[in-house]
């Protein structure tokens, strides 16, 4: 059985060491990732894919015979990669071109949850400056500012001053710091609370929910810095009690879905609800997401009992409905390690130790997983490994608890080693923060 997966980030790592994990009898599973990184060309049973345009990619899972595709990164589902691969026949989990601007236009978001009642912050989008400032004049801080278009996670600003709004606002409107991202931009009012990841599976109709998560945006300790693509993450969230479940079910998730359909385009694919939750337990989205969270897959995915493999197929089968998802018990959490420089100019090419030693044994007899990101072979020393991107590593354990795992993802970490590594040392302190209640 072959199968492809499109991204080359520690989500995709995840998903295609899940697959991987199939116990389907007598059936050998081949997993191809599109372009993939340095641990996925070296571990067994993956194939890194050096080809990335769409065309190409439809045409290689034509002849490949692949079984389905699974697409990570938001970025090919913008370019609507969902659409040419059904056109041409070939099965794949994920969301089409139009369904997706529910994350590649903020804009477009905002105004669906305002259509369709969906809880979230008051807002205005604006392409002038002149404009923005002028709106700015009449709010106080703090207050967010976003790229309306893709960032990489980076189109965020949360102002906790007037002057750092219209600094914000110039950045991307006039010195055009986000590229295409930012010709348009939406400032909306800041939400006080704490935010949780709520994902699920979707097949145009059905939903099964994935286990709950928290990511931790900030670069620095104490959830201070720029905001990031995510400085690690914990799964399960307890700050989604099982009343705040049925809450967000039904007040965003099945409003989502029901909404997309009703404007013609049903969803299909990962679902990302990024929430606050307010101190009196009332919920307003922050964004939408239409793929899995990076790092949430890095401790969902380690969490997830189930064949992933059946559960993508009931997806694609639109029989979610029929379909169950087990839990590891354990808590699991996940350090991300970052390049000098990240999130802004991050470096490339520095060498990273510590790693042969983690992975001498088999992944199944770990309480641990450190998936790649921004890693890559080194061109003269192909045995070396080197930091290639932002986000390189995040180091993932499982333990009874959220102290104990936090406690475990550190020690292996602290393991690893890379010139300017930059790791945040407080993973999981609003879980903590829980237990203390």
């Amino acid at each position: 059985m072959k199968l492809l997966v499109i991204g080359g980030g520690g989500r995709e790592h995840a998903l295609a060491w899940k697959l991987l994990q199939s116990s389907r009898p007598m059936r050998p599973i081949k997993v191809f990732i599109a372009p993939g990184n340095a641990c996925t060309s070296l571990e067994d049973g993956i194939e890194n894919l050096s080809i990335t345009a769409i065309p190409e990619l439809v045409e290689f899972a034509r002849k490949e015979s692949i079984a389905f595709t699974i697409v990570g990164p938001e970025a090919p589902l913008a370019a609507g990669i969902v659409d040419a691969f059904r056109a041409a026949g070939q099965k794949i989990f994920g969301p089409t071109r139009q369904a997706a601007q529910l994350e590649a236009s903020k804009d477009f978001s905002k105004a669906f949850m305002l259509r369709h009642g969906i809880p979230t912050a008051a807002y205005a989008t604006f392409s002038s400056p002149a404009e923005a400032h002028q709106y700015l004049e009449q709010k106080a801080a703090p207050i967010v500012i976003k790229a309306d278009g893709l960032a990489g996670g980076k189109g965020v600003v949360v102002a906790m001053t007037l002057a750092e709004a219209h600094a914000a606002v110039d950045a991307m409107l006039v010195e055009n710091s986000v590229g295409d991202a930012g010709p348009k931009i939406v400032i909306e009012d800041f939400l006080e609370g704490e935010e949780a990841s709520f994902i699920v599976m979707a097949d145009g109709r059905h939903v099964l929910p994935l286990a709950t998560s928290q990511d931790h945006k900030r670069l620095k300790d104490g959830d201070q810095g720029p905001n990031t693509g995510g400085m690690g993450a914990y799964s399960p969230a307890p700050v989604i009690t099982p009343t705040l479940h049925a809450k967000i079910m039904r007040e965003v998730i099945h409003a989502a879905m029901n909404g997309m359909e009703k404007e013609g385009e049903g969803y299909t694919g990962f679902l990302y609800a990024g929430l606050m939750i307010a101190p009196d337990g009332s919920i307003k989205v922050l964004e939408f997401n239409c793929r899995m969270g990076d790092p949430e897959a890095e401790v969902i995915m380690l969490r997830l009992k189930s064949d992933l493999i059946t559960l993508v197929e009931h997806a694609l089968n639109g029989t979610l409905d029929k379909a169950e998802a087990e839990w590891d018990r354990r808590t699991a959490l996940g350090v991300v390690m970052a390049a000098h420089g990240y999130p802004d100019s991050p470096r490339k090419g520095d060498v990273i130790n510590g790693l042969a030693k983690l992975t001498t044994t088999s992944a199944s007899e770990k309480d641990f997983y450190v998936f790649h990101a921004g890693t890559t072979l080194d061109e003269e020393n192909r045995k070396e490994i080197v930091t290639a991107g932002g986000r390189v590593l995040c180091v993932t354990a499982l333990a009874d608890g959220v102290k104990l795992a936090q406690r475990r993802a550190y020690e292996i970490a602290e393991q690893i080693h890379f010139e300017g590594c930059q790791m945040r040392h407080d993973i999981g302190h609003w879980a903590i923060k829980h237990l203390r209640k």
